[in-house]
């Protein structure tokens, strides 16, 4: 793990939901067995455009044309599916939106979860997913208990990086965006937070570049066993 700042011991941990917690690219098993050779290229192509969807309807109009992220993330799917000229007809796309609601999550959360709450520390989600969405991904991975708070921007009709976005973490837990370490296997998530105030670990699963914005996050790792580090034993 490498550390780029001074780094206090937080008092809370903040964590995305989509790519963090959840693995998004779990639905290529499902959509491989719909659309044999293409189930790769559509689990990324369909996350590429619920993110650009998220940015578009944030950054148009002062939000006029906000839309849940589960309708995002359904336009997303039939947008890569027209791509790929895929037969995306309403039995397939229930299933894939079914599959995007229930996805695996990575193997170590319970574990991590469970230390953090040992140490007496405050978690939390802090996603773009709308709270049905969420609720469901929480209770599928069995993370109920583990966490203190679910937010979502549902409320703000803002998606991250929007500041009101990461402003929701210091809402809710009453700490200062210096005591909170929000973790997020997104770089573009990880770098927003960090310019927001937060101390940010950036776990970087895939092994891919930082942004090159000239601001690096507070620590980067490869798992979310690396949360552990930023705490005394």
């Amino acid at each position: 793990m490498s550390s780029n700042a001074t780094f206090l011991t937080p008092q809370a941990v903040l964590f995305d939901a989509y790519g963090t917690l959840f693995d998004v690219y779990s639905v290529a098993s499902l959509a491989e067995q719909l659309f044999p050779g293409q189930g790769q290229a559509l689990s990324v192509l369909w996350r590429d455009k619920q993110i650009e969807y998220t940015r578009l309807v944030t950054t148009s109009n002062d939000g006029a044309h906000y839309q849940p992220f589960s309708a995002l993330t359904r336009a997303g799917l039939r947008y890569a599916c027209k791509k790929f000229g895929l037969d995306l007809n309403a039995e397939r796309e229930e299933q894939l939106m079914n599959q995007y609601r229930h996805l695996s999550a990575f193997p170590e959360n319970k574990e991590v979860l469970r230390a953090l709450k040992a140490r007496g520390l405050v978690t939390g989600i802090l996603s773009n997913g709308d709270p049905d969405m969420l609720g469901v991904a929480v209770r599928s991975a069995g993370l109920e208990g583990l966490l203190d708070h679910v937010l979502s921007v549902d409320g703000l009709r803002k998606y991250k990086t929007d500041p009101a976005a990461y402003a929701l973490g210091p809402q809710a837990t009453g700490l200062k965006p210096a005591q909170i370490l929000f973790v997020s296997c997104n770089a573009w998530d990880a770098l927003a937070a960090t310019w927001y105030g937060y101390q940010t670990l950036w776990v970087n699963r895939y092994n891919l570049p930082f942004e090159e914005l000239g601001t690096q996050p507070t620590r980067t790792g490869s798992s979310l066993r690396d949360v552990l580090r930023a705490f005394p034993n």
